[in-house]
């Protein structure tokens, strides 16, 4: 026998409950013949009468009264679940799986943590650190943030930052083994690469890409261990403005070829599985990150950008990184 449909378990739970199919009908907003008819289907599935009819009211049969008994219970707990899943996602509660770039994470997510945290007290975080990207459905993840220029996908992305990478070496390199003055120079240098970034495409002054095949005696997987190959004078790497800002500020670094920078559309996304129902905790996070980073982001303040949107040569100066 086919499962009566939950509409209709409602409906017959509405008569008995008003005694009256005009006022089920008006509740429901069904007119009278609809309610009757739904009921009457409901009666030949079951084969058993639910209600006693006479032209002025309706009587729960002994098969009515024991049904109405059985399902009120259901019916009581979809609306609790219903109530469940509307107010988890309408509330900034529960846990939001967030996977990021290590390096990124560490230094412009975590500082801004405890704050966050405090606001929303009834929200965990559980971060996935990895510098490659996570299948974040695969991995069951509610939020990506991506530094990359990302390809049509079926996933929704939000913009929450630029990305400015450019070559930079040390002084002590650069005194050492000569400062490039062309792309063609980078043969005969030391560069650093992490993951797939064997091969660096580079935006020159005429707006012209050009792909650089680098050799290196130093691949890895992770951005912190360039960076920090990179602070010891071991080579020259494409670097994020929000992992060097500190260290041009400082003159620990300093901009090679000022007039190359990676693609402009890469840039830090907030990355997330559907654009509609989105959870509360997932929004309110997503904007928080937003507020905190804007068109500017701190970590470009004050760095020399000209016209064309390319970092000069920075001078060092001793104010501290925001």
């Amino acid at each position: 026998m086919p499962v009566t449909a939950i509409s209709d378990l409602e409906i017959f739970a509405r008569i008995a409950a008003a005694g009256n199919m005009s006022a089920a009908g008006r509740e429901l907003g069904l007119s009278p013949a609809v309610i009757s008819k739904r009921l009457s289907h409901m009666e030949e599935r079951l084969g058993a009468r639910l209600f006693q009819r006479t032209t002025r009211q309706l009587k729960l049969t002994e098969a009515g009264e024991g049904f109405f008994q059985k399902i009120t219970g259901i019916l009581d707990s979809i609306e609790d679940a219903e109530a469940f899943v509307s107010t988890l996602n309408h509330k900034v509660g529960g846990l939001l799986r967030v996977t990021a770039p290590v390096g990124f994470a560490g230094e412009h997510i975590a500082p801004f943590l405890p704050e966050f945290l405090k606001r929303h007290p009834d929200l965990s975080i559980e971060f996935i650190l990895r510098d490659e990207m996570v299948d974040i459905v695969g991995e069951s993840v509610d939020l990506a943030i991506r530094i990359a220029e990302l390809n049509d996908s079926s996933l929704v992305a939000r913009k929450l930052a630029p990305c400015r990478r450019m070559l930079c070496a040390t002084p002590e390199y650069l005194e050492k083994n000569g400062t490039p003055q062309t792309l063609a120079d980078l043969q005969r240098h030391v560069c650093l690469t992490a993951g797939h970034r064997g091969v660096w495409k580079l935006l020159g002054p005429n707006s012209k890409t050009e792909t650089i095949r680098t050799a290196s005696r130093l691949r890895t997987n992770c951005g912190l261990l360039v960076h920090e190959a990179n602070l010891q004078g071991m080579g020259i790497a494409l670097r994020s403005t929000w992992a060097v800002s500190r260290e041009l500020r400082t003159g620990k670094l300093r901009v090679v070829l000022p007039e190359y920078r990676e693609n402009a559309g890469v840039a830090v996304y907030a990355v997330y599985p559907c654009r509609q129902y989105v959870p509360a905790k997932l929004k309110t996070f997503v904007d928080f990150l937003a507020q905190r980073y804007g068109a500017t982001p701190y970590w470009d303040r004050d760095l020399d950008f000209g016209a064309d949107d390319r970092v000069r040569r920075v001078q060092p100066t001793i104010q501290a990184a925001e």
